[in-house]
């Protein structure tokens, strides 16, 4: 994707400057951009290279999760973040920020609360009963989340994880048996431009990270799908999306769950570009 965005860039005679410490990724070559700085990904590096090479703006959309959660800092030290805006992109990051906005929408999910102590944890754990699904914000494949079949599992997990206190902590219902579904697309200033709906093979639980994925989707209702693009477009909306996102929804009795959405390419972009040979980023 970033390689992508690269190309795009210079094919329209901006100059792509990127900065990448892996050095397995195509985009670390240096004849891919017009100037590469392998170095780490924090916020003081990258602020120097931005003042230093006086950029027009900065792109996070393509370089995974990293990116995202330097998002607000760097807007708040005056980098021009381009795409969707910072703000939103926290909304979308923090759990309860955006398990909020989707009751706002009234788009369903999993019932929730935010974990800001134990005792809201056994109320909660009560009242919808077990397995809950305790989830840290800004977290990159399952880090820090657990299914969790008791009380004295949450207790145990909250206290020696060392989940930061600076995001929220949420607790869900975790329900089992479900379809998972991934929604990917590309919007401007809040409406879809182009999608595509793939669906894992297994149930929702396992990480998409790790997950297999069909791609058209072969066993979703056709009623299925256009819930799954009417819950999009109130999303795009609402976080008002210019760039790649991606939706993870969950199936079960035909009823969808929205579980997150993250406002950058995926891991499914490159095998949807190919699969529909079109250029999604």
């Amino acid at each position: 994707c970033a390689v992508n965005c690269v190309r795009e860039l210079r094919s329209q005679k901006i100059p792509a400057i990127v900065v990448n410490y892996n050095p397995e990724t195509v985009s670390t070559d240096y004849d891919e951009s017009d100037r590469l700085y392998f170095e780490e990904l924090s916020l003081e590096r990258v602020l120097d290279i931005y003042e230093l090479e006086r950029s027009e703006g900065v792109i996070v959309s393509v370089g995974g999760q990293i990116p995202n959660n330097m998002a607000m800092h760097l807007d708040s030290y005056g980098a021009n973040v381009l795409g969707t805006s910072p703000d939103m992109i926290d909304r979308a990051e923090d759990r309860n920020k955006f398990s909020s906005m989707l009751d706002d929408l009234e788009v369903d999910q999993p019932e929730w609360a935010e974990l800001d102590n134990l005792d809201t944890a056994a109320t909660f754990c009560e009242r919808v009963g077990f397995p809950v699904l305790v989830r840290p914000s800004y977290v990159l494949s399952g880090a820090a989340m657990r299914v969790c079949t008791s009380l004295d599992e949450v207790k145990n997990f909250v206290q020696s994880s060392g989940v930061s206190s600076e995001y929220p902590v949420v607790i869900t219902r975790f329900i089992e048996n479900a379809k998972e579904i991934e929604f990917d697309g590309v919007a401007q200033n809040g409406e879809i431009v182009n999608y595509a709906i793939s669906e894992h093979v297994e149930n929702a639980g396992v990480h998409s990270g790790d997950a297999t994925l069909l791609l058209p989707a072969q066993k979703l209702y056709t009623q299925t799908k256009r819930q799954a693009i009417r819950i999009a477009n109130k999303i795009v909306a609402g976080l008002n999306i210019s760039g790649p996102f991606n939706i993870q929804l969950m199936a079960k009795d035909n009823e969808l769950k929205v579980i997150e959405c993250n406002l950058r390419s995926s891991r499914t972009f490159p095998f949807i570009s190919k699969t529909f040979d079109i250029n999604f980023i």
